[in-house]
């Protein structure tokens, strides 16, 4: 059958509005709504059989009873729905009457429609969202909205989903007494009492160690995009009593349910530094993508330390030396070290030792410098974990030897591209607000 034949069986089966009629042509041209569609279709039906115009408002229409007559009351509803949370993405979801969807298969069965067309819940996502999209100047994102609004139509709500908001800087711990992310005491479960008393192993705070970089980091954050809740995730981590100095570990805070999306970063920067009281700082704070947390998560990063050495014997000169140059791009085997082996599967790694070297300080203490493929366990090079590493500095030494101090200098992707420009995102001139 041609398209105005089909048209024409459309139109016959009782009164269907421009919307429903031009939705079973959706996929014949483009630029047209399907009400522009359809009034087109009926107007060549009407001038094909010389028959008088006839219009037929949505209200009538037996096929969506009146819904398609309600974009503009249901795109309201949904900016309403959101107050003034700020966002500059969003994406529409439709919970479609089941009457309106048995209509539609039946007028299609009853006019004899192959398959084609569009859905009545496609339609409406689209034409509430484009409206949703003029009143509040932001973009459709399918992918990843910053908002999705789902329209339940029978119920006459719309629930508003704010997705979360990520924030990514690099930081660096000054402190050797911190962990980077909350560590709540295991013997109260975070409670800070057991047994009816305050817990003695965390003096009842509920932490193992009262601060973290997550502690003095993501309450800033949290408190500038006014969000519920939110999560730290880091680029690996450090040792409890180790530094991160230098170019500092990347990290992205997950904000949920955000209400400000958009904060001034360069003012939150100083702000979280301040807070951070001497023991934590940050530097290249920046919106950023959903993305960037598996590249933070994932990073294949190498890492730079700096580890003061003790030990336990004399060392001289030349065998120091020889002993770096031993290590300096050698390929490391580590079994699982004892210190982890609680909370690690029992495996050997292979890591490459970069670079290696060092300054005696005297003839007990030294300075070395290592650079390292990540996953390198630093402190075992040096003291070889009765064995499980080879090659290691006591192994070469001959004598022990332990870190005493250990500061990571630089934390690096061996991806070149992992700060590209993809993963950030600019905040919109101004701000985006709707009230």
């Amino acid at each position: 059958m041609s398209i105005l034949a089909d048209a024409r069986a459309v139109v016959e089966n009782g009164p269907v509005c421009d919307a429903c009629l031009g939705r079973q042509f959706a996929d014949r041209s483009f630029g047209l709504t399907n009400a522009e569609r359809g009034a087109a279709l009926r107007v060549s039906v009407e001038l094909a059989d010389d028959e008088p115009h006839e219009d037929v408002a949505p209200d009538d229409c037996w096929v969506c009873e009146g819904l398609c007559a309600t974009f503009d009351e249901w795109a309201e509803r949904a900016v309403t729905a959101l107050d003034d949370v700020e966002f500059a993405t969003y994406q529409v979801g439709t919970r479609a009457p089941p009457l309106v969807e048995e209509n539609e298969a039946l007028l299609r069965e009853s006019a004899d429609l192959d398959e084609g067309g569009e859905p009545f819940k496609s339609e409406f996502n689209r034409e509430v969202g484009k409206r949703v999209g003029e009143r509040t100047g932001t973009e459709v994102d399918f992918e990843r909205p910053d908002v999705l609004f789902l329209l339940e139509i029978d119920a006459e709500t719309v629930d508003a989903q704010v997705n979360p908001a990520f924030v990514y800087g690099r930081y660096r711990k000054l402190s050797r007494e911190i962990p980077q992310t909350e560590w709540p005491c295991r013997e109260c479960n975070g409670t800070g009492r057991r047994g009816g008393e305050p817990c003695i192993h965390c003096d009842g705070t509920g932490y193992m160690y009262e601060e973290s970089v997550e502690q003095l980091v993501s309450p800033p954050i949290l408190d500038a995009m006014d969000g519920d809740d939110s999560s730290f995730h880091g680029a690996g981590r450090e040792d409890i009593d180790a530094e991160m100095l230098g170019t500092g570990r990347p990290f992205v805070v997950e904000v949920k349910h955000p209400e400000k999306r958009f904060p001034d970063v360069d003012a939150l920067e100083a702000e979280i530094n301040e807070y951070g009281d001497g023991k934590v700082e940050v530097e290249g704070l920046r919106l950023a993508t959903y993305d960037m947390v598996e590249r933070v998560k994932e990073l294949d990063a190498s890492k730079t330390y700096r580890a003061r050495v003790a030990f336990d014997g004399p060392v001289e000169a030349d065998a120091f030396e020889a002993a770096l140059d031993e290590l300096d791009g050698a390929t490391i085997e580590q079994d699982t070290p004892e210190r982890v082996s609680h909370r690690r599967a029992a495996k050997t790694r292979v890591r490459e030792a970069y670079a290696v070297s060092g300054e005696l300080e005297d003839e007990t203490h030294a300075v070395v410098e290592i650079y390292g493929e990540g996953g390198l366990y630093i402190k075992e090079l040096v003291s070889s974990d009765e064995g499980r590493t080879t090659p290691s500095l006591a192994g070469l030494l001959g004598t022990s030897c332990h870190v005493t101090e250990l500061d990571v200098l630089a934390v690096e992707g061996e991806d070149e591209d992992f700060e590209d420009p993809d993963f950030f995102l600019d905040a919109p001139e101004g701000g985006v607000e709707h009230e």
